[in-house]
């Protein structure tokens, strides 16, 4: 899978995630009434993370919200903040995603730029994913200890304490949409990898050793001339290139 296809794709599946998290949590129908024991009713009941709603048989819907935030449970409100965080991090991860992507050139982008913003993107995508799963999950618990207490208080003759709830149809949606964030998330990061240039941002010197050795031999000083075409002295000559590269010392045939 090419570089641009993977980062596309994580894109268009980080943005189906982002938007099942915003039509999860506007949602009402978080817990809906369990009518398994009484199928017909006048009244139905189902609830979400901002109001309570009530259906007739007439089909008239009435909904209120929840106006107070001090009465409501602590991982009620656990819950919406992390919702709430699971959004905009999402977005904020479409915004960057969008000036990332590669088929898209804006100014004198340089490849390494889009690399660094592809990975960040990435990050807030999966952060936003956990976010809507965790959220979904803590409510999901909540719903299922109420519901079996509920169910206990049955049995022991308080059948009209409260009313029974169960998973609504908002809860499946957080929980695909958490998943896709998640999935495009972990794409947008792979697609990072491709983005970074193969070429090292150092640049290795490489040292080379004089072209031409010179021996000296006994004389008078005559001083250091770089070039040897120059030399005219009789006190120096030019020495033959040896294999390994390395300066020839005098020997004792060298002295006059």
């Amino acid at each position: 899978m090419s570089t641009t296809l993977c980062q596309v794709m994580g894109f268009l599946v980080a943005s189906l995630g982002v938007a099942g998290t915003i039509v999860a949590t506007a949602t009402d129908t978080w817990s809906t009434q369990d009518l398994y024991d009484n199928p017909v009713t006048a009244v139905f009941q189902y609830q979400g993370l901002w109001r309570s709603c009530v259906r007739q048989s007439s089909g008239f819907t009435e909904c209120r919200p929840y106006f107070t935030i001090l009465g409501l449970p602590a991982m009620f409100q656990a819950v919406r903040a992390l919702m709430i965080v699971g959004i905009v991090l999402g977005i904020l991860g479409l915004l960057v995603c969008i000036f990332a992507l590669k088929c898209i050139r804006i100014g004198t982008m340089e490849d390494s730029a889009k690399a660094n913003m592809t990975l960040t993107s990435g990050i807030m995508f999966i952060v936003a994913g956990l976010c809507a799963i965790t959220g979904v999950s803590v409510f999901a618990n909540m719903l299922v200890t109420n519901f079996w207490m509920s169910t206990t208080n049955m049995y022991q003759g308080m059948q009209n304490v409260q009313n029974r709830y169960t998973f609504g149809s908002a809860l499946f949606v957080g929980w695909v949409a958490g998943g896709l964030a998640l999935v495009g998330g972990i794409m947008m990061c792979l697609a990072c990898r491709g983005l970074i240039p193969e070429e090292s941002r150092y640049k290795a010197v490489s040292y080379n050793a004089s072209g031409r050795n010179i021996s000296y031999r006994t004389g008078p000083y005559k001083g250091y001339e770089p070039d040897p075409k120059t030399r005219k002295g009789p006190g120096y000559e030019e020495a033959p290139r040896s294999e390994e590269g390395r300066r020839s010392y005098p020997s004792k045939y060298d002295y006059v």
